[in-house]
């Protein structure tokens, strides 16, 4: 009688060590994801929902709010269309130098975003020859809004290029060269072809970007001078109510902050199960 060998799985583990493998994911998860908001909400919350809200009701938080909302607004839609420009640019035509392009594009991942703030405040400060000019027409960019526009936008411009450039290289030229050879235009082809073919992964990456768009601090702290009610973030006004002891308020406002982040999350989750049955569909076909 022969013998028979019997071969186990890379993946197949024991129940002992499944268990312990899902204990330390969620031990992890835990407490690094769940317990600080926990406490973040807690904290907010020690006085009453009252009190939380009436922080939240400050001139200076409102200000910081609503100046928050209207740099994610303004950089979002620049960015996506920096990306798709580059995203086309880089998967459509063949060029020398491209694969310093893309590592280009991922410059601001390995910069640190002070450095990043520094940079612009070197280029359109006072003292720089562009900068001063700029001033003096009365249009300063350093501690006032395009310099945090600028330094939301630099630190935030790869998320929407690297999620199009997979997808576009996946999808090869094939559709739109057809398109061309039927005589549609350029803008055509973009507008009927690859846009519906990117919207998914497009929005994706408007989500990421969002996201860090909104929790920015680094550069922003450089650029924007902290000024009180005028330049001062969303995350550059809870440090300073934390440093002025206000807990409550401090709490209140990184809620708030926290609560979009959690929304922005959910969105991204669905997009991500959406692209998912796309993928699944486009392979049964």
């Amino acid at each position: 009688m022969s013998d028979i060998t019997t071969f186990r799985s890379a993946t197949e583990e024991t129940p002992l060590a499944r268990r312990v493998l899902i204990g330390i994911a969620a031990g992890g998860l835990g407490l690094l994801v769940f317990a600080p908001l926990i406490v973040v909400f807690a904290a907010a919350l020690q006085q009453g929902l009252a009190a939380a809200i009436a922080s939240l009701g400050n001139q200076d938080a409102l200000s910081a709010i609503k100046l928050t909302l209207i740099i994610t607004a303004i950089s979002l839609p620049l960015n996506a269309a920096f990306g798709i420009a580059s995203a086309w640019f880089i998967t459509k035509f063949d060029f020398r130098g491209k694969a310093f392009l893309i590592t280009l594009i991922d410059l601001p991942f390995s910069v640190s975003p002070v450095v990043a703030g520094l940079c612009i405040i070197l280029m359109f400060g006072t003292n720089s020859l562009v900068g001063g000019w700029l001033v003096a027409s009365g249009y300063p960019i350093v501690f006032a809004l395009p310099g945090i526009v600028l330094a939301t936008m630099f630190v935030t411009f790869p998320f929407v290029a690297r999620e199009l450039i997979p997808v576009m290289i996946e999808q090869g030229r094939t559709e739109e060269e057809a398109a061309l050879t039927l005589g549609a235009s350029g803008w055509r082809v973009f507008l009927t072809v690859t846009l519906p073919n990117i919207r998914w992964a497009l929005l994706y990456g408007v989500l990421l970007c969002n996201a860090r768009a909104m929790g920015e601090f680094g550069a922003v702290a450089v650029v924007s001078g902290k000024i009180r009610g005028q330049t001062a973030t969303m995350p550059i006004t809870i440090e300073m109510l934390y440093n002025e002891y206000l807990s409550v308020a401090a709490f209140s406002m990184a809620a708030v902050l926290a609560l979009l982040a959690l929304v922005t999350l959910l969105l991204k989750t669905a997009l991500e199960l959406r692209l998912a049955d796309q993928l699944s569909a486009s392979n049964r076909h």
